[in-house]
Formats: C-alpha cells, structure tokens, sequence
C-alpha cells in the first residue's frame, strides 16, 4: 500500500557533545592533523545518518553536513574562489578554511546572516567568476551513506537562484547572464548524481519565500526547465515563510514542491484549499517547527494532516519539519537537570524526527494507533502551559499598565549630547571595544571548575576580579579611552542574562552553530519574565573602582535575547520582549544608581530577524524600538546610552536605529565596510556611531595601513566628531596575543589620525 512518508531536510553538525566543534579547532590550532579532521567528522556524520535510519525517517537528507558552511561548500565546489586565495599550498582543505577566516594574505570573505536566523553563510564573490564543478560533494556523500549504511539518501544542495541572490559582485542586470553560467555546473552535479542512481535531490530555494518579483519567477521557469532535462527527480524546498506566486511555483516542472507549514502565517493551507495541488506532484509539508524546541502539538499535527489529505492523495504527502534541524540541538535526552514539567514540554532534533514518524504512522494507520503518544504529547504540554512559570501575576500586571509608562529621554539628543561631553571629556575620535575579552583555556578552565563545584565562589569571585583588574591595565596601557570589564563572567551575551532573569532557562548541552566552530546554547525563554536582582552590577563596579576612565556597563537588549535564544510560542513575541525589556530597565537603573554613566544595551541581532516579507517589517520594528526603549528611557540626560549591531544591510534599519534613541551606535561592519558607508551617504544620521575598524572573526592582526582605511573612509561621510573608534565586534573569541596587537594597531591609527584633523 502506497502511504505517506516521513522526510528530513537535514541535521545538526555539531555532534551531541561538541564534538564537530573540538575537531575544528584543534586542527585549526595545528594539535590535529587533516586525516584526523576528516575522520572525526565522518563518524559524526555517519552517526547522524543511522540515527536517523533507526528512528523510521523514509526519506533521509545527505550531503547537509559541513566542515564550516553549506553555501561556503558550494563555492568551493563550483570553483568560486576569490582571487586573493588563489595563491596557497593547492590544498582545497587550507583554501576553504582560508576564504573563511582569512589568513595572512587576505582578509576572510564577508559573514552574514542566513536569511531571518543566527546562522552565518560565507558571502560568495561572484565578480568576474568562472564556476565550474571542481568537487562533486553531493554525489561523495551520497555514495558514502549508501555504501556504509545501505542508506538511499537524498542529497541536498543550494538552489542556483538562492545561491546567487546571497552572493555579492555582480549588478542585477547581470543576473542572467551570471545564472546561465552556473545552471551548467547544476546540470552536472544532477548528471552524475543520476548515473549513480540517486532518487531525490533536494534543492533549496528559499529564496522563493521572499517577495519574488515576476522578473525573478521567469528565472526559475527558465532554470528549472532546463534542470528537470536531466531525468533526477528533485524536491524543490521553500522555507521560513509562505511562498507568494504560490501557483506558478507549484507549476514548476519538478516532481516535489516543499512548503512551510509553520512559519507561514496560516497561509500556505487556506492558499492551497483554493487552488488545489498538482495530482502529478509530492507535497513535502514542513509541519514540525525547525526552527524552535517545544514539543509540537501532536493532535493539532494530525489535524493538520487530514485537511492535507482533503487536498493530496498519501502517496503524494511527505511529512517533515519545516527547515533543516541545523537550528535546533540534537537530543533533549542529555538535559537530565532539568525541571521535568520544561522537559516535557521540549523537543529537539531527535525528538522532532520522532513527532514525524509518530504523526507519520497516525495518517497511515489512523490515530488509535498513536492514543498513547497523544495523551503523553498533551499532558506535557497543558503541564508547561498551566505551571506557575507561565502564570506571573506581577508580571502580567506589569504588561496590561505599558500605556502609562513614560517611554522617552528626558530631553532630545542635541541637548544630552552636551551635558555627556561636559563629564566625559573625551577626545577626538574616541576608542572603545565592544564589551567581550578573551576567554582563555584558563577563564573556561576556572568556570567549569566552579561549575562541577571543584573551585568556590569566593575563589571564583577572586579569579574573576584579577582577570578583570588585568585587562583593566591592558587597556590603560594600550591608551583606550572607555573601557569594559571584559564579561569574564559570562559565557555568552544571552545565555547569561537567561540564567539571571525569571522565565528563562539555560540548557547543558543545547549547543547550536552560529558560524564557523562557533556553537552558542540559546537559553529557554519558557515562563513569564522577571527581574529578580542586579545582573552586571558588581563586576562594573569593581572595574570603575580600578580606573579613572569610564566603564561601561554591559547589557543584552530584548530583541537580540529573542532573536538568540528559544522563545515560548504560547505568547506573542511582543510580549516577551516588552517583558524582558520592563525587567532589563530595573537593571539599567541600578547601573545608573551605581554610578555607571556609560551603559551599553547591545542589539546585534535587530536586522536578522526582519521578517522575510517587508510587508511585515513595520510591525516588527515598531515592537523593536519600543522593547528597546522600555530598556533605556529612565536614565538622566547625562547617562549614556550605547548600542552595538552586527552584519546588516542597514539601508533597511536606518530609521529604526535611529528611532532607538541610542547616543552612541557600534556597527560591525569591516567585512562590508562600503556598502555600510553607503547607507550614510543616504541618510543623514545626527547620533555618535562607530563603525568596527577590523575583523574580529578572523585570527589575523591588521596592518597599520589597513585600520587606517577604515577609518578614513567613513570620515568622508560622518562628521569626525560623531566618530567613535572600535573593533566590529566582541573579543571574547580571539587570543590575547592577538588582541592586544590589534588594540595596539587601532589605538595607533586612531592617534595618527586625529593629528591629521588638529593640523588642519
């Protein structure tokens, strides 16, 4: 009997323990070698497969695995290798790392967020580029899986449009031109993938869930016609939004049409009750969220699957989340602390290929098949739904009398400005960094002791404290003008905030990738937030008591801690940020109250979390701003207010930031320093920024020669005495040795350049 089928779109990397992560780094460090990189990965990779073979997955992704970034992966593969790494050692492996993270010849190729996620993709550069198909690694790792584990796979590769749409160098009008460049190379990949006796491709296009212009459709008319010549069956995969054009997409001539059920907005379903389903065609329904840890609603999802069989036959559905898994951790199985009310109440990636097959079986075989896992989803859901946690008197109070709190500065910026610089008396062009210092193997050698109990919170303390009075010095000594304490403390921007406010919840193995070997632990926003005692107080203050130059103090605004961390889906995210925002204003105002003048509020994560769909922006800015300002609006005119955004195309944002009201703005911008300065070209912004003067992602130190373009540029378009100076980004990753010479480096250029100015 033919039935519906169970499908994934792909799995984490990271391995359940980090393991992916240490692999990395110890070759990168030289501890490894590449045989051992390789073959580390390999079992992580073959791991990943049979795990999802054992749990009943029909139709299982390959080739979704990376040794850094997928869409890095496909420029190596198709030969888009920027010129300035063309010289090395003929290693592709050195290559690959090097277009990354850059090396002594080249600065890295420019990061930047993956769609509206905390993932990070390596841009292409597409100038003058000459692709051709230099490594088939979708057919390696299908051949891999099959031969290993008997495991007919499906491999999965970045559609041509969404691959280009993402890359830089090239002007629109040349997109066609460009594309009948690669659309060659794809044909290839698909040719030998079909000589080997591949079923299924994948081919993610989610580019297609943005807001496709009729010019862009008739790309992938053309492409996909050209495409399905090949004879390989693909699965043309949208994702993180509903599709518009939704007809004409799904009159591609492919044999599979995946679409997001779930980040949507209820549109897909009621769009195809309308116009129906292609009877020739799979619909691949992404109806497990890929992209959030709670368990989903079993008997909802079963629901959801009898309107879908209203529209398609069951051999024409496949079920599947809606995304790949890479933005999830693996297994909730490690989370043994955890309160077993939240526990329940969780899914991560295992779990969710378990809510697949599980919802799989209730369509084929009819839901009294299923009663059992029913009743225990919707116990340990209503259970996390109706705790204390979720049921906060206080601060639900605090919510319903938002109209009546004042939500603006005292006074307009041109009058604060004045009476900031009359105590700060700083000079021109003033340095700063960005609030993070480097967490040395002995900082995270000392945490963890403290963590397992081996070392005390006295000693603890005491260790905290002489690293920061250390770095303190540093400072001092390399003549930076607004210190920080370094946040020795913490181990990430959010997480720790998560461990110090009600309703969040820090998880011990929640790992997931942001970029590179980067993993961060999203903490769980699971319960009504509440400020509950000062956070950042103590550390700022003892680090202003070691020094006569201004600290600031260092916070996590609302939007960044949604945007980075799992959030609760039985509230709307407004209330969850205007909830954080209420409880991060008591902190700012015991940083006020401590004597901390200087108090950074960081949003790096504002832009990424645009909707897909401009037509939803307004609503999500406006949400932003007001979150950001519940924040910071009840200092005195003479506090400033500071604020930090990562990789942006800030076209989009400027008026947005500027509505924040922030005194001083830090942008990380080196890897895209053009374009940033373009943006204030454009518009005119009247507030101080700083745009980061070098590339903190990179190992590299800059030359004098190089931080010195940096800042000279902007210098064009900013006025000099708006003009901070400051790296793009934390330090937290980097070495020491290292950092100080990059600060050594920045406070030179800094120094040479405001003598250029006094001698005019």
């Amino acid at each position: 009997m033919t039935a519906i089928k169970s499908s994934n779109l792909g799995y984490p990397r990271l391995g359940e323990k980090r393991e992916w992560k240490r692999a990395l780094e110890r070759y990168w460090s030289g501890q490894g070698s590449q045989e051992e990189l390789l073959s580390t990965t390999k079992a992580l990779r073959l791991e990943a497969l049979k795990k999802q073979q054992l749990k009943g997955i029909d139709i299982i992704p390959v080739a979704d695995f990376s040794l850094y970034d997928h869409i890095l992966d496909t420029s190596v593969a198709f030969n888009v290798i920027p010129e300035r790494f063309q010289t090395g050692d003929g290693n592709t492996l050195t290559t690959y790392f090097d277009i990354a993270r850059g090396n002594k010849e080249g600065v890295a190729s420019e990061m930047t967020k993956w769609f509206n996620t905390n993932y990070h993709y390596i841009v292409p550069e597409l100038a003058d580029v000459k692709p051709e198909l230099k490594d088939n690694r979708w057919l390696t790792y299908y051949l891999e899986a099959k031969e290993a584990l008997g495991i007919e796979g499906k491999p999965v590769i970045v559609g041509p449009i969404t691959y280009l749409k993402l890359g830089k160098g090239y002007q629109e009008e040349d997109f066609s031109d460009l594309l009948g460049k690669f659309v060659p190379v794809y044909e290839q990949v698909l040719k030998e993938l079909g000589a080997a006796g591949v079923q299924w491709v994948q081919i993610d296009e989610p580019y297609l869930a943005t807001e496709v212009s009729e010019t862009e459709l008739d790309y992938y008319r053309e492409v996909y016609a050209q495409l399905a010549k090949v004879g390989v069956k693909l699965e043309l995969q949208t994702y993180f939004e509903s599709v518009d054009h939704l007809e004409a997409v799904l009159a591609l001539p492919v044999e599979a049409i995946g679409l997001d059920f779930i980040h949507d907005h209820g549109e897909t379903l009621s769009q195809l009750k309308e116009i129906g389903f292609p009877s020739n065609k799979i619909l691949a329904a992404g109806i497990i969220d890929g992209r959030n840890v709670w368990a989903s609603d079993l008997t909802k999802k079963v629901a959801l699957v009898k309107d879908l069989l209203a529209i398609v036959k069951p051999e024409q559905l496949w079920l599947q989340p809606s995304n790949s898994l890479l933005h999830v951790p693996i297994t909730k199985s490690s989370e043994v602390t955890l309160n077993p009310v939240l526990l329940g109440g969780l899914a991560f990636a295992d779990e969710k290929l378990a809510e697949l097959v599980t919802v799989t079986k209730g369509g084929n075989q009819g839901e009294a098949t299923i009663v059992e896992e029913l009743a225990a989803n919707q116990a340990g859901i209503t259970a996390l739904n109706e705790s204390p946690d979720r049921n906060n008197p206080e601060v639900k109070k605090a919510i319903a009398g938002l109209s009546a709190l004042k939500n603006e500065r005292q006074a307009p910026f041109s009058e604060r400005i004045k009476a900031q610089k009359a105590w700060l008396k700083l000079p021109l062009l003033p340095t700063t960094t960005i609030g993070s210092f480097p967490q040395s193997p002995e900082v995270r050698q000392k945490r963890a002791a403290w963590l397992k109990g081996d070392l005390t919170q006295a000693a603890y303390d005491q260790f905290i404290e002489s690293e920061t009075a250390r770095w303190i010095e540093i400072q001092e000594e390399l003549d930076i003008d607004v210190l920080v304490h370094g946040e020795f403390e913490r181990t990430d921007m959010v997480e720790y905030f998560g461990q110090k406010l009600a309703g969040f919840q820090a998880t011990k193995f929640g790992w997931v990738q942001s970029y590179g070997s980067r993993a961060v632990r999203p903490p769980l926003v699971y319960g009504d937030v509440a400020f509950i005692e000062p956070i950042t107080v103590k550390e700022s203050v003892y680090a202003q008591s070691l020094t006569t130059r201004p600290v600031k103090g260092m916070l996590t605004a609302p939007v960044t801690i949604i945007n980075w961390s799992f959030v609760r889906d039985d509230v709307p995210k407004t209330t969850v940020g205007n909830q954080i925002g209420l409880a991060l204003r008591k902190e700012v105002e015991a940083l006020e109250a401590a004597g901390i003048k200087i108090i950074q509020v960081d949003e790096p994560a504002l832009r990424e979390g645009l909707p897909l769909k401009r037509s939803r922006w307004q609503a999500y800015l406006e949400a932003a701003v007001y979150s950001f300002k519940l924040t910071t609006t009840s200092v005195a005119d003479d506090t400033q207010i500071h604020t930090h955004m990562c990789y942006a195309e800030f076209d989009d944002v400027i008026e947005t930031i500027d509505a924040l009201d922030a005194d001083v703005i830090s942008i990380e911008a080196s890897r895209s320093h053009g374009e940033i300065i373009s943006t204030f070209e454009e518009h005119t912004y009247n507030k101080e920024i700083g745009l980061g003067v070098y590339d903190i992602h990179s190992p590299r130190v800059p030359s004098l020669e190089e931080i010195l373009g940096n800042i000279r540029r902007p210098l064009k378009v900013i006025p000099v005495e708006q003009f901070w100076i400051n790296p793009d980004c934390g330090l937290k990753t980097r070495k020491e040795a290292e950092t100080i010479a990059a600060l050594a480096k920045l406070v030179e250029a800094t120094k040479i350049i405001r003598q250029e100015y006094q001698n005019k």
